[in-house]
């Protein structure tokens, strides 16, 4: 080979280390996701074991294809700022956030470029977190809970109280969701007649006082909102609606379980699944701001009728046949 034959090789070798599918060939970093949780680990242990099954259908196998990288607060907000920062810092490719609008305001604040998925925000166009549904714009996509999940909760246990006139709901405070929940009071009372006490709890010690104020509005009817800083405190919230005889109404199935009257919620297994989603698509260049914010679209109803029972409510044949899971 002379020497022009040789220059000539060796430039085409180069060229060929630059190319497409020789770089494809090149150990890639392993793509990491941050969760960024407002409860503990321990209380969310079926949802994160959901979304990991729901990633290894999707191809990625924890360690080898994707890191995860879980970080809680704990139940207590005022931490989630500062974790925020802490997988900012990591570097991870994207944020999932648990914990209801005010996990997910955290990570927002922390970083405009790594893409979030949030996964249990309420009303996401109301309280701020994206544009549109169809067009979130920013960083931010994922899942939202509509509110008319609330006035299906109200209807459900309507139904199983005919005389419901008064319905307390403890829910965790949340400045940015003021303004909705009061057109949520004037529609229940307009639309329901049903009235409706609206109590705030702030942290966890503060929910003593909260389950007080309940008791002194009585109602004939209690929801618990579906958010993690109350439903860790499940167990003293049974306590008291048993004690107090008050219908109870969740959206976490395991409560019912433990001795709640009934729960309707999105199902556990179509909300992992749509996380999953929302993390392959990211993950293979989608940009957070075209992907449409999704609504859970499987709802799961259970009823315990030991509870029922105890309380000397008969469920109607109507709900019992429409139930997905009924605990006698």
């Amino acid at each position: 080979m002379n020497r022009r034959d040789t220059v000539l090789a060796l430039l085409a070798i180069g060229a060929a280390a630059r190319s497409p599918g020789i770089r494809a060939q090149t150990p890639s970093r392993t793509p990491r996701v941050g969760l960024l949780l407002l409860a503990s680990q321990s209380s969310v242990t079926a949802i994160l074991d959901s979304l990991r099954s729901s990633l290894r259908e999707l191809g990625y196998i924890e360690g080898r294809s994707i890191a995860i990288e879980v970080l809680s607060a704990d139940g207590n907000a005022e931490r989630l700022p500062e974790l925020a920062a802490q997988l900012v810092a990591r570097k991870v490719d994207i944020i999932v956030t648990g914990g209801g609008n005010v996990s997910t305001l955290a990570a927002r604040k922390a970083t405009s470029t790594i893409p979030i998925v949030m996964t249990s925000s309420f009303s996401a166009v109301e309280s701020g977190l994206v544009q549109s549904l169809a067009r979130p714009g920013g960083n931010v996509t994922g899942l939202t809970v509509p509110l008319d999940l609330g006035f299906k909760q109200i209807q459900l246990l309507q139904e199983l109280v005919p005389s419901l006139s008064r319905v307390a709901i403890l829910v965790r405070h949340d400045a940015a969701m003021a303004a909705a929940r009061e057109q949520s009071k004037a529609f229940a009372q307009q639309f329901l007649q049903v009235t409706l006490e609206l109590v705030e709890v702030r942290s966890p010690e503060d929910l003593a006082r909260g389950l007080e104020a309940v008791r002194a509005a009585k109602p004939n009817g209690m929801i618990v909102s579906p958010d993690p800083l109350i439903y860790q405190q499940r167990e003293q919230i049974l306590r008291f609606t048993r004690a107090a005889r008050i219908p109870d109404m969740y959206s976490a199935p395991d409560i019912v379980d433990s001795g709640g009257l009934i729960a309707y919620s999105p199902s556990l297994q179509d909300i992992s699944s749509g996380v999953a989603r929302f993390i392959d698509r990211l993950l293979k260049g989608a940009k957070p701001a075209d992907l449409p914010v999704e609504q859970p679209t499987k709802f799961e109803l259970v009823i315990n009728l030991r509870t029922a029972k105890a309380l000397g409510i008969k469920i109607p044949q109507s709900i019992l046949i429409r139930a997905d899971r009924v605990i006698d």
